[in-house]
């Protein structure tokens, strides 16, 4: 059988998605929506679920409204997903506060995005996660998005923090595959490709899964891929990563974030989702129908 070459088991599971918050129709957090989204993705393969990070409209979230989606999300699922929860900010102080609420909310680890805006030095960046990472008792998930952060979490910096016990995770949206593979190859840090394009690459090669925007769609085909490979059908976990790539190419690629596109085809489907907050707008007609009918011949597809 092949296996990933992970030193041990992933912390939060393989197959993990970055799911949507739901609102309702005025905008207002809608927590039974919440629920409900979570208990069906967690039904169809999730292993995992990040909760306010990118995908799930963090910039426009209070913070009560994120610790009140963590406990409404953990009420749903139990302990039959694990729960990580995105804590980034530009500020170091607020980026703190809210890992020691997502604690108190019953997460069961904290994503933490490069500090954004303001460009820090690498020293800077490093100093940033440690101190987030000694503010509580949660496992952090590194997140690495220099498109949207302007700022690198450079490799070197990467092996320095390795050594924190409490940051044990990446989410790797760098397109750096040498760099996640030297870093890979030194740690026991657990690599999660946050471009679905990657999953099976940096699967094939050590990594620990995906965080996936496009899970939110079709949580059962792609958590496929990673069993295919874990079965020792390699052939077969290409196949169907290649079968994925319509609809991961219309959902992130199309020139509209993944939060507006995933969400217009989920309220399409009647799964919880609701509008995205200003100044995201909503996914007009012709890219949902594109997105619908990429999404209807992916799931009518027989096994390969």
């Amino acid at each position: 059988m092949t296996t990933p070459a992970t030193a041990s088991a992933p912390p939060f599971g393989r197959a993990l998605c970055a799911m949507v918050t739901p609102f309702t129709a005025s905008g207002a957090l809608d927590l039974d929506g919440a629920r409900r989204l979570a208990g069906r993705l967690v039904a169809e393969g999730c292993e995992g679920l990040v909760l306010n990070g990118t995908t799930g409209e963090s910039p426009t979230t209070t913070d009560a409204e994120k610790s009140a989606l963590v406990r409404a999300v953990r009420e749903a699922v139990g302990d039959r997903a694990s729960i990580v929860a995105g804590v980034g900010t530009a500020d170091t102080r607020h980026t703190a506060e809210l890992a020691l609420e997502a604690e108190k909310a019953g997460a069961d680890g904290v994503l933490v995005v490069t500090p954004y805006y303001s460009r820090p030095p690498q020293d800077a960046v490093e100093e940033h996660f440690r101190t987030v990472a000694d503010a509580c008792g949660l496992p952090v998930m590194l997140y690495d998005i220099p498109g949207r952060t302007g700022t690198r979490i450079e490799p070197e910096t990467m092996l320095r923090l390795a050594g924190h016990p409490r940051i044990v995770a990446v989410k790797d949206c760098s397109y750096d595959f040498l760099g996640a593979q030297k870093v890979l190859a030194r740690t026991e840090l657990a690599y999660y490709a946050g471009c679905e394009e990657h999953a099976l690459a940096l699967y094939a090669v050590g990594g620990a899964g995906y965080v996936s925007t496009v899970a939110n769609l079709v949580p059962r085909q792609l958590r496929s891929v990673l069993d295919a490979f874990d079965a020792g059908d390699t052939a077969r976990a290409a196949r169907l990563q290649q079968r994925a790539t319509e609809l991961v190419e219309l959902a992130m690629s199309a020139g509209l974030p993944g939060t507006v596109t995933v969400k217009g085809l989920l309220n399409d489907l009647g799964l919880p989702a609701g509008p995205v907050r200003a100044p995201l707008r909503p996914a007009g007609r012709e890219t949902t129908d594109g997105l619908r009918a990429a999404y209807e011949r992916l799931v009518a597809e027989r096994p390969c």
